[in-house]
């Protein structure tokens, strides 16, 4: 695993130096773009809108659109913009992590503390483990600022980044049910069944296996044969009405994929 980030965890007056590492990684297979005649590989190229010439990725330099022309801004720009934040995540307050709804959710990255500050990060660590609390604060990666929390997993601490409040859309234009008249019995068995299907939440259980069946048809086309794919059965009420679908689904087998 490669650094992706070094800087410091703020801690009230603590800086806990350390390093962040992606904590994901793709599941999916990995497949390249080929042009159907000669199955040769698609490459994509950066070209000058004018010229139509390839431009060398260190000629490439990112601007602003105002008043009809481009304003240019370099590393130094984005630094200046917030210079402790490129370096510091400080912690700016703790909340209870159920409070944070998962749509804010993007993705996470591992810590690990700098041999100066492994006694700081252990009592970060601790102190998150026992309060039951999760850090909130700000960093900039990749000329972007952050909204991150900072909770632990297994004896590590995550920084998992959140999306702000104004990267939300709104659900103004969305079409919201009406209020249906749902009956006591309705209820009832719709909770029934929410019970029936409830238990804790186990993530090993749940498996990419789309890309697994891709891989046994990529291997069997390989050989020149053809995979046998399951057709999946989909199951179909016999009536029309919400009750009796509930009923008959209460009465089904639990099934996962």
């Amino acid at each position: 695993m490669r650094s992706i980030w070094k800087g410091s965890i703020g801690f009230g007056l603590v800086n806990i130096p350390v390093k962040l590492y992606s904590g994901v990684q793709n599941s999916n297979l990995d497949l390249d773009m080929l042009d159907e005649r000669d199955h040769a590989k698609i490459k994509f190229q950066r070209i000058n809108e004018d010229t139509r010439k390839e431009v060398p990725y260190d000629k490439i330099v990112k601007g602003y659109f105002m008043n009809d022309k481009y304003v240019i801004l370099d590393e130094h720009d984005f630094e200046e913009a917030a210079p402790e934040k490129n370096k510091v995540i400080e912690l700016e307050n703790f909340v209870d992590i159920q409070d944070i709804n998962p749509i804010y959710y993007e993705t996470s990255y591992y810590t690990e503390p700098e041999k100066q500050g492994a006694k700081a990060y252990a009592l970060l660590l601790k102190a998150l483990e026992k309060s039951k609390k999760a850090g909130v604060g700000r960093f900039v990666l990749r000329s972007t600022e952050n909204l991150c929390v900072i909770h632990p997993m297994d004896g590590v601490i995550v920084i998992t980044k959140i999306r702000f409040q104004q990267e939300i859309r709104t659900m103004d234009e969305i079409k919201k049910v009406d209020d249906k008249a749902i009956s006591k019995k309705e209820m009832e068995v719709g909770l029934a069944l929410i019970k029936q299907y409830s238990s804790d939440f186990d993530i090993a259980a749940f498996k990419d296996t789309y890309s697994d069946e891709l891989l046994k048809i990529i291997k069997a086309k390989a050989k020149g044969k053809r995979a046998v794919v399951k057709k999946l059965k989909p199951q179909k009420a016999t009536s029309d009405n919400l009750y009796d679908q509930l009923m008959q689904s209460l009465g089904g087998n639990k099934k996962r994929a």
